[in-house]
């Protein structure tokens, strides 16, 4: 009888695909990330967004229904407005806002009152960049490191460890198939002291200006989980400067 031998090229070029597969590094799967969304040369374009869409926050008594509207601006302001209708708990509209202008953030809260932005919420904003963290990282003095694989709704997705010079680490999870982001975990401050993880599930992604953008977001946190459902994102509007910043007395 004869023994089949495995040729010794071809067990090489096994063992050479092996360690190719196994060389993957944070850059490369930070550079797949961003030719998922649209690639560099996209994202170098975009100097500001809005997106506008629906909210729907869950609490005790039952889910409650409002509008958002998100701006962002380069290099990291932001501004959220969020408009709830809590007639059923009889407290009539509930209008909250949060203004970033790159350094300082403050929130307009009808129902808690006013407020500065502070500790590791501020530190989270101020690495926030638009149009993604990612994008520039190391001139920023932030590093990336690629921590394995975990499961997200039972697919594999490539965890990043995205660690910032001051401010909280964020772990990112980029689908294994599409490099698209999967879910966003990060630590925040809570209303009670100390901090708890707030988790970001994205999904059903579309094509704006040749850019892929979540239109299905979740956020949960102890105790609090609300959905967000996109309706229309535009590029490149005109913002007035001042909408970022703590409103003048």
């Amino acid at each position: 009888m004869k023994v089949l031998k495995t040729p010794t090229v071809l067990v090489a070029l096994i063992l050479t695909c092996g360690r190719i597969a196994a060389a993957q590094t944070a850059d490369d799967v930070v550079e797949k990330y961003l030719a998922a969304i649209g690639g560099r040369a996209a994202l170098a374009k975009l100097t500001s967004r809005s997106t506008t869409g629906t909210i729907t926050v869950s609490l005790p008594n039952g889910p409650v229904s409002g509008t958002i509207e998100i701006l962002n601006q380069q290099p990291n302001k932001v501004r959220t407005v969020t408009k709830l209708d809590l007639s059923a708990l009889n407290a009539g509209q509930v209008i909250r806002e949060q203004r970033f202008d790159g350094t300082a953030g403050y929130t307009l809260d009808s129902l808690q009152g006013n407020r500065e932005i502070t500790g590791s919420q501020l530190d989270n904003m101020k690495n926030s960049m638009f149009p993604t963290p990612l994008l520039a990282y190391k001139e920023r003095g932030a590093t990336v490191e690629l921590a394995g694989k975990e499961k997200v709704d039972g697919r594999d997705a490539y965890v990043l460890l995205f660690k910032p010079k001051t401010g909280s680490v964020v772990r990112q999870f980029l689908d294994a198939e599409t490099y698209l982001p999967a879910r966003i975990a990060v630590k925040v401050d809570a209303p009670a002291g100390g901090e708890v993880e707030q988790t970001t599930d994205l999904s059903d992604y579309r094509v704006v200006d040749g850019i892929k953008i979540p239109f299905a977001i979740r956020v949960s946190t102890a105790g609090q989980s609300f959905a967000i459902a996109v309706s229309k994102v535009e590029h490149n509007v005109t913002i007035d400067g001042a909408s970022f910043s703590k409103p003048e007395k």
